[in-house]
Order: C-alpha cells, then sequence, then structure tokens
C-alpha cells in the first residue's frame, strides 16, 4: 500500500526552525497536512505555521517525554487525522563548532545522554505512539535524520555522531520488524547544511573547504536535503526500508 503525499498527515519534530522547518515546508509543497513540533521555539514554530498555511500547525511536546509524544500524536490526529508520517528532526541543543567541542577527554556521560536521549529515547517514543494508528492502517512513514559523519567524522564529534549512529541501528532494526505492518523505516543523513541555527557557528572557511571537497562544489542547502526526506514518503520509496541515504553533495561514498 502507498500514499500520495498530498494524502499524508505528517509529524515533523523540531520543525520551528533550520532543517525541520525546511521539511514541513517541502511537505506543504506538495499538499501534505504537517504538524510543526516543537520544544523550545514556540514563537518560530508558530510564525512557520502561520506562514505555512492551513495545512499546517504548530504543536508543542518533548520528544523525550513518552507522555507527551503520546499527547501529540493525539492532538495531531484530532486536528488532521492520525499521522501517516514521521520525520524525526528533532535536535538536542547543539552547535558545529569544532574549536568549541568538548574533546574526547573532557566530554561526560551526562553530555553523550543528552544526545541520545533526543535522538534515540525520541525515535522510540515517537515509535511507539504511532504504531497503533500506522499497523490499523497498514501504511506508516518513518523517516529519521542522520549524519555523514558515520562515514567521514572530519570533525570528531563525540556525542552527536555516536546518538545518530545509535539511531541509525534503531532505524534498521525497526524497519525488520515494522516491514509486516506496512511501515517503511528509513533515515536521511545530511553533511553540514548551509546553512541552519546549529550551523551557524562554522566558519566560513569550513564551508568554503566542505564545498570545494564534494563533486557538486557547492555545500547543500537545508531545502535540498528535505527534498530527499520526500522520496522516502512518496509512493516511489514503497519498497525501500532500513536504507541510509546521505545528502551531501558528493562528499562521501557510502
Amino acid at each position: 500500500m502507498s500514499l500520495p503525499i498530498s494524502e499524508q498527515t505528517v509529524i515533523v519534530t523540531g520543525a520551528g526552525r533550520g532543517f525541520g522547518a525546511a521539511i514541513a515546508a517541502a511537505f506543504i509543497r506538495e499538499g501534505a497536512k504537517v504538524a510543526v513540533n516543537y520544544r523550545a521555539s514556540g514563537k518560530e514554530a508558530e510564525t512557520l505555521a502561520s506562514k505555512l498555511g492551513s495545512r499546517a500547525r504548530a504543536f508543542q511536546a518533548d520528544v523525550r517525554d513518552a507522555c507527551q509524544v503520546k499527547q501529540l500524536v493525539d492532538d495531531v490526529t484530532a486536528a488532521f487525522g492520525a499521522p501517516t508520517t514521521i520525520i524525526h528532526n528533532a535536535l538536542a541543543d547543539f552547535s558545529f563548532n569544532g574549536d568549541a567541542r568538548p574533546k574526547l577527554d573532557q566530554i561526560t556521560w551526562e553530555g553523550m545522554t543528552s544526545q541520545l536521549d533526543t535522538a534515540v529515547k525520541g525515535a522510540l517514543n515517537l515509535i511507539q505512539a504511532a504504531r497503533p494508528a500506522m499497523a490499523a492502517a497498514g501504511f506508516g512513514r518513518l523517516v529519521t535524520i542522520g549524519t555523514n559523519l558515520f562515514q567521514n567524522p572530519v570533525v570528531p564529534y563525540h556525542d552527536y555522531t555516536a546518538a545518530k549512529g545509535a539511531l541509525l541501528s534503531l532505524t534498521r532494526t525497526a524497519a525488520a520488524e515494522l516491514g509486516p505492518l506496512g511501515i517503511t523505516v528509513n533515515m536521511v543523513s545530511g553533511g553540514l547544511l548551509r546553512t541552519t541555527d546549529a550551523s551557524s557557528a562554522t566558519p566560513e572557511a569550513v564551508f568554503d573547504l566542505i564545498a570545494a571537497s564534494t563533486p557538486l562544489r557547492r555545500v547543500t542547502t537545508p531545502e535540498e536535503a528535505a527534498d530527499a526526506v520526500l522520496f522516502f514518503a512518496s509512493p516511489w520509496a514503497r519498497a525501500v526500508t532500513g536504507q541510509n541515504l546521505i545528502v551531501d553533495g558528493g562528499l562521501v561514498f557510502g
């Protein structure tokens, strides 16, 4: 079974700004109904939802809290119908600044778990909350957001990369279990995007170096990466699950 994107109800976590906002806008462009989820960026999320029109609404929930995630799914269901599609983009507070990153001899386990809680616990909460309705419908699309730092840890962000690596594992094990229910689970892994709040601290010289290192000779934009997310939600990806698609202009071949 497959549904065109125009008939889907989509939750995008961490959608108030940055990459999440670009994903939300891409789904609206294709006719979907979109829940713009946010944890703390309420003003930004409400502004975005208003800009996107009547098929978008802002919903507050901390993905780390299972009760809040269940309420999010219930609220979206009441507003738009049961979610068919979830994009787990939420990111714990993080800045891509290689000079300021905690080094391996400085990082704490608490720093690691702050990333794991949003990336992995958040994904688990979303899967568990959305699964009943998706299973009943025989259709579901789950897309997680990863990183090309798996393949090329050019800057060793230990906490961020470890959490995304664990999320990739959960993506694949979830795909194996949920496939018989008609639910696909895939990951889109961007590189450094030009520009989001998280990448705003990245020096311009780093952007230039990345651009020069890619076959396309430019840094990927949030809008370009968002289009790859649409693919996994679309009927064209109906036979694709458990995959990790790298979208970085060819910087990493994997």
